[in-house]
């Protein structure tokens, strides 16, 4: 879907971007990490022409796209950044309908997908619709600006820092919401952070910058397992990697199955089967648990998960 070759941007002498190679596979979660001033919102800005790249090409499905109109170039792709950059004199509905608009779609399709975006991202139309931005908190206001880049369902979604802005509370539901969302809509996606386990919790591949260069361009799991330098190793943490690759496996990895499934009593200590190890193993610990009964979406016990199979084979 998106392929960088040798691609470098400077600004005068400095070098802010030195031959970046990456490709972005149709689908997938790429997520650019690294400290402050490594060229990861740059590299990022250079894919939809905001910038443009001093040298290499960029290409989009295969098309270079310094020959493509910029404007429809942006039209295609939906861009969501720190702060929302929501008009403050439109309503929220307005604000997400704004390429659609652009686009001349028909107000009857504009107001369904308005709607249609707005219960998917948890915003009731009927109670949210004709508000104005200062009137949501932080985090709704996140959803409008993911809401607007979706409007137009286009097959690439550029994030730059969207949540950085926000309480460690939102964050986290922000953050399980984009994984909900990408299970329903498959967008591929690029995403900057400068934190490490937003990265490791949202990508399907993490790019690690620093100096305006790609040190390592691997999953998840392989960056934890096998990090590239001293630089890969200190950003991603040297005494809690074991902890961080448990927050990577779901509880149904290591669960024992049953084959009678029951509803939980009220007040028993349960888990999901799209939990991570780590979550069972820190209500194990904090509960004086041996096991815990590990339940489906549909609310039915489908298995136990006890402390000594995770700590025998959690990682």
């Amino acid at each position: 879907m998106i392929e960088l070759k040798n691609v470098s941007r400077r600004f005068g002498d400095t070098v802010a971007v030195d031959g970046v190679n990456l490709t972005i596979e149709t689908g997938e979660v790429c997520v650019l990490v690294g400290s402050s001033g490594c060229g990861k919102s740059t590299t990022l800005r250079m894919i939809n022409r905001l910038l443009p790249h001093s040298a290499g090409e960029i290409l989009v499905d295969g098309e270079d796209i310094t020959t493509m109109n910029p404007e429809q170039l942006r039209l295609n792709m939906g861009y969501v950044i720190q702060g929302t950059g929501l008009f403050p004199h439109w309503t929220v509905a307005r604000n997400i309908a704004m390429v659609p608009r652009l686009l001349n779609w028909p107000r009857e399709r504009i107001d369904a997908r308005v709607d249609e975006l707005m219960t998917l991202l948890d915003l009731d139309p009927s109670a949210h619709a004709n508000k104005y931005p200062q009137q949501l908190s932080g985090g709704q206001a996140q959803r409008v600006g993911v809401a607007r880049a979706l409007a137009a369902d286009p097959n690439i979604l550029l994030m730059d820092e969207p949540f950085g802005a926000l309480d460690a509370i939102t964050r986290e539901n922000l953050q399980l919401e984009m994984l909900r969302i990408q299970k329903q809509v498959r967008k591929t996606t690029v995403f900057v952070t400068h934190d490490i386990d937003e990265a490791l919790k949202l990508a399907t591949r993490i790019a690690v910058m620093d100096q305006g260069r790609i040190i390592q361009h691997d999953t998840p799991e392989n960056i934890l397992r096998h990090p590239a330098s001293d630089f890969v190793e200190n950003l991603i943490g040297k005494q809690d990697r074991g902890l961080k690759l448990m927050s990577l496996r779901p509880v149904r990895d290591l669960m024992a199955n049953h084959t009678e499934p029951r509803q939980s009593e009220p007040g028993e200590h349960v888990l999901r089967e799209e939990d991570s190890i780590r979550l069972a193993l820190s209500v194990m610990l904090w509960q004086d648990l041996r096991q815990v009964a590990v339940f489906n979406a549909q609310g039915q016990e489908t298995g136990v998960i006890t402390r000594e199979r995770i700590i025998q084979e959690g990682v």
